[in-house]
């Protein structure tokens, strides 16, 4: 396995986690990990970690402000994807 994939396994389950304890802690009224560190958590791998845990524990998907910061962010993502494929690191 590449160091690629299992880099961004890795982030992904983390970032997964990372939106699952904050909806834990909203749920509990308790101090609440900020929308910063859930962003930068996605931005650096953590998409498809992120959008499954806003669909399972209901989290974030009413919130247009936050919604609105995490599609700029995932075209953000998509782009330099698409830069890196079209003219490669050299």
């Amino acid at each position: 396995m590449s160091f690629v994939v299992i880099y961004l396994l890795f982030i992904s389950v983390t970032s997964f986690a990372v939106f699952g304890t904050d909806k834990f802690l909203a749920k509990n009224s308790r101090a609440r990990i900020s929308e910063a560190t859930l962003l930068v958590t996605t931005f650096f791998g953590g998409t498809i970690g992120s959008v499954l845990a806003m669909f399972i524990f209901n989290h974030k998907i009413a919130k247009r402000s936050f919604l609105m910061k995490f599609f700029i962010l995932v075209s953000v993502q998509l782009l330099l994807i698409y830069l890196v494929y079209r003219y490669g690191i050299k």
